[in-house]
């Protein structure tokens, strides 16, 4: 069965460029992203985890840890994380997991228990599947799944972009529009009720539609936040979520 957001995140014990871990010991109490890459010393992956390492900062600020995978053995790992290095100047600094045996590969359904346990022999190409990111929650439970096909880099800020969203959403009783950015106006969540939604907001909504009350994003004083051009009416040149996380 596949994988879906609100599932419980397999654990599992595996060997990584910074030694072995045990996954939920590992997250602890912290936001975890992992992404997962079909083979070392790959083009399209190469670029991502080395954006990855420049973006690590931005990730360690929303005390998010993160952590990458790849379908080949740790030593290889290691050779691989210098040419990333090479390419993007950054250093690796995050671990990668070792999934020679496909173990994690097929614990996160990424591959079908019919691959077989080795990953010797096995080109990108078989291993298309393993290009997934999740971000998992503290309470150690799927919040967002994506898979990507290897022709495409992935877009990272987005993540980063995604995880703001998460972390406002699950301290606040929130929903973020289409194309939002941190500090941007959001939607009073609909399990929240008119009287409710009075005593949070007793400066009232904008109310478009009567499922649809936007206010600006709530800051963490409980004074409404600036009102940035709203998402809802188009582009904008809202803040980049590289660079600026939520308060409420």
């Amino acid at each position: 069965m596949s994988l879906r957001i609100g599932d419980a995140a397999p654990d599992f014990t595996a060997n990584t460029t910074q030694g072995e871990i045990a996954f939920h010991q590992w997250l602890g109490d912290s936001w975890g992203v992992l992404f997962s890459h079909p083979k070392d010393f790959t083009p399209v992956c190469s670029t991502e985890l080395g954006y990855l390492a420049q973006l690590k900062p931005e990730f360690d600020k929303r005390g998010a840890k993160v952590i990458a995978l790849s379908v080949d053995p740790v030593e290889n790992h290691q050779k691989w994380t210098k040419d990333i290095e090479d390419i993007q100047g950054s250093p690796v600094t995050y671990p990668l997991i070792g999934d020679p045996t496909l173990a994690v590969s097929k614990l996160y359904d990424m591959l079908p228990n019919s691959a077989g346990e080795t990953a010797d022999g096995r080109t990108a190409a078989d291993n298309q599947t393993v290009r997934n990111v999740y971000i998992i929650g503290p309470d150690k439970r799927v919040k967002l799944s994506i898979a990507y096909p290897m022709s495409t880099g992935r877009n990272l800020d987005e993540v980063l972009r995604v995880l703001d969203s998460l972390q406002l959403t699950s301290a606040v009783r929130v929903s973020t529009p289409v194309q939002w950015e941190p500090g941007q106006d959001v939607i009073i969540a609909g399990s929240v009720s008119n009287e409710e939604a009075r005593k949070l907001y007793p400066e009232g909504w904008e109310e478009p539609k009567p499922y649809l009350r936007i206010v600006p994003q709530p800051v963490r004083d409980g004074a409404r936040g600036k009102t940035a051009k709203r998402a809802l009416n188009g582009p904008t040149d809202g803040v980049s979520s590289g660079t600026v996380p939520f308060t409420f």
